[in-house]
């Protein structure tokens, strides 16, 4: 499966969860309480405009009546019929392609395509909006200008609502919707020249922007209560909890106090990482993976970090092998991957012993 689709994301508002697949051909969400209790039934399927290696950052909306397909030349919004509900051309994502594409098929297969930078986007926790990265000008700009934007976009007739230039030059981007539909995060990949992380808000009137860090952290997550974030520096030698409304950082807790791998060659050591996947289990935990080459050696590490001391508690023991990065649900719980990437397997923290965790009796496998 993994030639044709990629590995199960999770998508979580206070309302929803949902374990999202790109396919080559669509985009599969799956209730989570339904798909742990048996029930592998996707729960929403959407047709796709494009491959999935022909666009960037997809997202379904939390009233499963939407998705939008980031994509090199469009935002396609289509129902679960593959109807078209609105389309939003931008520029093309291919650095010195200067053409504002009709359709997808204008470029398949073309050499210069095949490798473009990318956007993304979000939907609003109520469903009401979708933020979107994308490249401009788009095409009723009075003065063109080549930049790259922040859009809030109503989610029923694709109208732009609030557009900010972002500053950036992308290689990549990704989205963390927060829990208040008015506010969202972006991390915006540019390569080795940083990350530049851009916080929003939209008061219905007015989309306001603003930075927080050096464009030199990742945003990764933001806490159940929406009062924290969590970020991975671009060198990955640290992660940080943040508070909002003013991004301030409470703790940074550095990856080199970690153990090496017990199955590393004490000869051929290297100093601790953090991967750029982690999240809050709960209010009071971090969940984080260090190492993400770590597999080499065994099982990935995951680590537990207290969230008010920034202490980390200890290194996660399970009782059966897994593989990826954590995804962390926020109510106590997080998700892995079995030996095989498409078998999820569902973790909770202990009430007491908070160094190590204990599995509950659900998994699921993904067809």
């Amino acid at each position: 499966m993994a030639s044709t689709a990629d590995t199960p994301d999770v998508q979580r508002w206070p309302q929803r969860r949902l374990i999202v697949i790109r396919r080559d051909d669509e985009l599969s969400a799956y209730d989570l309480e339904r798909l742990l209790g048996g029930d592998d039934t996707p729960i929403a399927r959407f047709p796709a405009p494009w491959p999935r290696r022909a666009g960037g950052v997809d997202a379904v909306s939390p009233t499963l009546d939407l998705a939008v397909f980031s994509g090199q030349h469009a935002l396609h919004a289509v129902d679960q019929t593959g109807a078209l509900r609105w389309r939003l051309r931008h520029a093309c994502w291919v650095p010195h392609c200067l053409s504002l594409h009709n359709s997808y098929e204008e470029y398949a297969g073309t050499g210069e395509h095949r490798y473009p930078d990318r956007g993304s986007c979000s939907i609003s926790a109520d469903g009401s909006t979708v933020w979107a990265h994308v490249r401009t000008p788009l095409p009723d700009d009075d003065e063109p200008e080549y930049d790259e934007e922040w859009l809030v976009i109503d989610a029923i007739d694709g109208r732009i609502l609030g557009r900010a230039s972002t500053g950036t030059a992308a290689a990549g981007s990704h989205h963390v919707p927060h829990p208040d539909p008015g506010q969202m995060g972006i991390s915006i990949g540019e390569g080795q020249d940083g990350v530049p992380l851009r916080w929003g808000r939209w008061d219905g009137v007015r989309l306001t922007v603003t930075s927080i860090g050096d464009d030199d952290r990742s945003l990764i997550d933001v806490s159940p209560s929406g009062q924290l974030l969590l970020t991975v520096a671009h060198h990955q030698g640290d992660l940080a909890i943040h508070r909002l409304p003013d991004g301030a950082v409470l703790h940074e807790v550095a990856a080199d106090q970690l153990q090496p791998h017990s199955q590393q060659p004490s000869d051929t050591a290297e100093e601790p990482y953090w991967d750029y996947q982690c999240g809050f289990v709960d209010e009071r935990t971090v969940i984080a993976r260090a190492d993400e080459n770590d597999e080499e050696y065994g099982r990935p590490q995951h680590w537990l970090i207290d969230v008010a001391r920034g202490d980390v508690l200890g290194r996660v023991e399970y009782p059966m092998p897994i593989s990826e990065s954590p995804m962390a649900l926020g109510d106590g719980t997080w998700l892995t991957c079995g030996e095989d990437p498409f078998q999820l397997l569902l973790w909770s923290l202990p009430p007491v012993d908070r160094v190590s965790s204990t599995a509950t009796n659900h998994s699921a496998v993904l067809e």
